[in-house]
């Protein structure tokens, strides 16, 4: 009984205190455009490409090949810089997944697409796996692929979520319990 009330107060006690909810920031990360080391990456690169470009006259190949090099590294950090990236002390950029909505491009929407090509993948190999179990050496057909069948299931596996759920809302997806073998024991 007693400590019931003990547990009672206590909590009464934590609920009455307030206690604010500590926002941790984003663990010491800058924006790239605005970080010292990012911008250091971005020089040394630009100097290391330069010095190779001493090597060469100025209309030669390696020479223009070496300067369209050195304006592909100036975009891609200045592309870094604009897309709202965070780097870190190292001046790399870093990926947030806290969750944080304004974070989402980061891991979310990449995250998503993962998914949906690896269900592709799947689906399709699934496919393909039913479809030559029904001829006359399977076996031979998952061990030597048989490529156009192979391209007619990668053509229509696209649109994979939906025909999961129609497979799924016909029963077809998931075997039943008497197909699956139990152990005996």
């Amino acid at each position: 009984m007693k400590k019931s009330i003990f547990v009672t107060c206590l909590l009464v006690l934590l609920a009455l205190s307030n206690p604010k909810l500590a926002k941790a920031e984003v663990a010491g990360l800058v924006p790239c455009k605005d970080s010292a080391a990012f911008n250091k990456r971005m020089v040394n690169s630009v100097k290391k490409l330069q010095a190779r470009l001493a090597k060469y006259d100025a209309d030669t190949p390696p020479a223009l090949a070496l300067n369209k090099q050195i304006d592909k590294t100036k975009t891609r950090f200045a592309t870094y810089g604009r897309a709202g990236l965070l780097c870190g002390t190292d001046g790399l950029p870093h990926l947030i997944s806290d969750g944080r909505w304004s974070r989402a491009g980061d891991f979310v929407f990449p995250g998503l697409l993962f998914l949906y090509i690896t269900g592709w993948i799947g689906w399709v190999g699934r496919g393909y796996l039913l479809s030559v179990a029904k001829t006359s050496k399977p076996t031979e057909k998952e061990i030597i692929l048989d490529v156009p069948l192979a391209i007619k299931f990668m053509s229509s596996g696209f649109a994979w979520p939906l025909a999961a759920w129609q497979e799924f809302s016909r029963g077809e997806l998931v075997a039943s319990n008497d197909d699956i073998t139990v152990s005996p024991r």
